[in-house]
């Protein structure tokens, strides 16, 4: 399907068409989702959570578990500075924010916490000051709420082993700790917790109590963890969306981490927004082990989950590991991204046309030029955000393509991916691409070029690159996917 030409390695993708010069304007724009400004104000029960994919910053990949208040409030200013007209608007905490000796990686054996009088952690007070005195994160999830922005934690399911070791009581309950946890279950890679024990009903008052307390801090996003995979737990899934629901509080739940059983899509459908589909993706093409994952290796699992997403529940490929990783990411050394220019295009492109929710997990302090356009792209954007009916129509062992239907517009979209390691020259007619005319005008949206009417695709794609076209009629008589 594809021979080698020469290539000068660059940022752009060289594209030629055959192009009768009819141009069309086939931008469509993308509407920031609303934010919730309000403490612990009651939900419309019918809202609908998560109507489309969230977008946001976490901060795992590039502070790990060490992040601080002020390196927090820094990356939200930016945030609401550069990416929020965008319709980015999550800034998540991840992983042990109540730890007090913290080490980037996490999961730490001698690790000492900060808990409440209940059981419930609360966040370190020599990371985060303003929590001092019970105040928790509320005056953060204020400040992030003054920004326009929504706040999000990480938890782990559970019960902490402190609180259980001390049996603490459980705020707003006859019940203690001890009673509600399964000393036997144990999440196999972080020794912080005890597992619940849902068949009793301390197990639902700790989950409770722990959700009041977030929902009177203003958190609008839980991500939890060790609880979709390794193994999958149901009950806790089911707990936990039960406790926020008490709560009135419209808190989108995240479930992780991957990957989520596909079996139980209806289950987590009923109690989550977001579920992750693999183990973390980190900045490199492929992996041979399980952790981390690689871009090349999400392409198959994508395929799979892609006819599985719906508004309020989408499949979750993981964080974009883009821009700097540093100063203290999760895995590795501090770094620059070591994915291309090119591979990071790949990378939005791909989670974008499968609908994934999109959280950036680079420093955004530090991005540069090049990486704040790839994040604000909005014709990009529009395509993660409003589009339906994703799914490949080619895939063979150098290239995959994809389409998708705008749900704003009469567009379509294309993504054609090289996954090989060389430069590949293509040609397809529309028919190749699933499409039923004989002739399309189509827009390069990440060039911002319109190329007109054409009766075939003719693109050379970089390794590891991407093209990705708003395809529309070349006339009124219409025309579309097969």
């Amino acid at each position: 399907m594809g021979s080698a030409s020469g290539y000068s390695n660059g940022a752009g993708v060289n594209r030629y068409f055959r192009v009768c010069l009819v141009l069309t304007l086939c931008s469509p724009l993308t509407t920031p989702a609303p934010t919730h400004n309000g403490p612990v104000a009651p939900a419309d029960p019918q809202a609908l959570l998560a109507a489309t994919p969230p977008m946001g910053w976490n901060s795992w990949d590039s502070y790990g578990t060490t992040i601080n208040e002020a390196q927090f409030k820094s990356n939200a200013q930016w945030l609401a500075k550069h990416l929020k007209s965008a319709g980015w608007q999550y800034a998540v905490v991840d992983m042990e924010w109540f730890v007090t000796n913290p080490r980037p990686e996490g999961n730490s054996k001698d690790s000492k916490f900060s808990l409440d009088e209940y059981g419930r952690y609360t966040p370190a007070v020599n990371r985060f000051p303003s929590a001092a005195n019970g105040a928790g994160f509320k005056p953060i999830a204020d400040y992030l709420h003054s920004l326009g922005l929504k706040f999000g934690i990480h938890i782990l399911r559970g019960i902490p082993k402190e609180a259980v070791e001390k049996n603490l009581p459980i705020d707003g309950s006859p019940y203690h700790a001890a009673d509600g946890a399964n000393r036997t279950d144990l999440c196999p890679w972080n020794p912080d917790n005890f597992g619940s024990d849902p068949s009793k009903p301390e197990a639902q008052a700790y989950y409770d109590s722990i959700a009041r307390l977030y929902a009177s801090w203003g958190v609008d996003l839980i991500k939890a963890d060790c609880i979709s995979s390794r193994p999958y737990k149901g009950d806790d899934i089911r707990m936990l969306r039960e406790a926020l629901r008490k709560t009135g509080r419209p808190i989108l739940l995240s479930l992780s981490p991957g990957a989520a059983p596909i079996e139980k899509t209806e289950e987590m459908r009923k109690y989550a927004q977001m579920w992750r589909i693999s183990d973390d993706v980190w900045d490199l093409w492929h992996s041979d082990v399980d952790y981390p994952q690689g871009l090349g290796d999400q392409f198959p699992r994508i395929a799979k989950w892609a006819s599985l997403s719906q508004p309020g529940h989408w499949p979750d490929a993981d964080m974009l590991p883009l821009g700097y990783l540093g100063p203290a990411p999760g895995w590795g050394k501090a770094r620059q991204t070591r994915l291309s220019h090119d591979e990071q295009r790949t990378f939005f492109t791909l989670w974008s046309i499968f609908r994934s929710p999109l959280m950036m997990g680079g420093d955004l302090p530090s991005s540069d030029a090049w990486t704040t356009s790839l994040l604000t792209n909005a014709e990009v954007i529009a395509v993660d955000q409003h589009s339906s009916g994703a799914h490949p129509v080619i895939t063979s062992d150098k290239v995959v393509a994809w389409v998708s239907r705008s749900s704003t517009s009469n567009l379509q979209y294309l993504g054609i991916f090289n996954i090989a390691a060389d430069i590949q020259t293509l040609h397809y007619s529309w028919k190749d691409l699933g499409f039923d005319s004989a002739k399309y005008k189509i827009r390069d949206l990440w060039e911002h070029q319109d190329q007109g009417a054409v009766s075939s695709v003719d693109v050379t794609i970089p390794s590891h690159g991407v093209a990705l076209y708003a395809v529309s009629p070349s006339s009124t008589a219409g025309g579309g996917l097969e």
